[in-house]
């Protein structure tokens, strides 16, 4: 691999100082993930080989753009950190979260899911192996299970932070009820001036 395309992501941080620092390796800074397609069709034609890396909720932004892969059969490897799974606590991460494996083989891709972090040289070395086919792509999927510590950390803060939101949730409802029941009524309660 000459080419690795990535949106900067706290869990790829380490892969990605890694590629930064090896002088074989063009690390891409993309603004979108979509735009990680083009690099890898653009290696590709060039004769080189691209990885990206993303959060699970980039793959959402590329689904359309996977059809140039499927159809051009460019060898595409995905390596994917995992949000919206067990202990998440950004609830907007779940959707995409719970699909991801599904939009990566309606798009042609061969799906590899990691569950302990000693099998990660394994998992990616097939999936790289896998993609050196014409019609293959690959994407492993790092999940929940090899970051048992940082989900612990995470089952910690989503407790913390639903209960904190709980409370917040239960005086808004109480503050909002009153405001909407003033305005029906034509009052200008305090909480809904200008």
């Amino acid at each position: 691999i000459r080419q690795v395309g990535y949106v900067p992501d706290a869990g790829h941080s380490r892969l990605i100082r890694r590629c930064i620092d090896d002088p074989n390796i063009a690390d891409v800074v993309l603004t979108t993930e979509e735009e990680g397609v083009g690099l890898v069709a653009g290696a590709a034609l060039g004769g080189q080989r691209a990885a990206l890396l993303m959060q699970s909720s980039g793959v959402g932004n590329c689904f359309n753009m996977f059809s140039l892969i499927k159809n051009c059969a460019f060898p595409c490897l995905v390596l994917v950190t995992m949000r919206g799974e067990f202990a998440e606590f950004n609830p907007w991460q779940v959707p995409m979260g719970a699909i991801t494996d599904d939009c990566f083989r309606l798009c042609g891709f061969l799906v590899y899911r990691i569950d302990d972090p000693d099998d990660v040289a394994d998992v990616v070395g097939a999936a790289c192996d896998a993609r050196r086919g014409l019609r293959h792509h690959g994407a492993a999927l790092d999940e929940a299970g090899a970051r048992r510590d940082a989900l612990a950390r995470r089952a910690e803060r989503a407790v913390a932070h639903a209960q904190a939101r709980q409370g917040r949730r239960g005086d808004a409802h109480r503050r909002d009820a009153g405001a909407a029941r003033g305005s029906i009524r034509g009052d200008r309660s305090p909480s809904i001036r200008p």
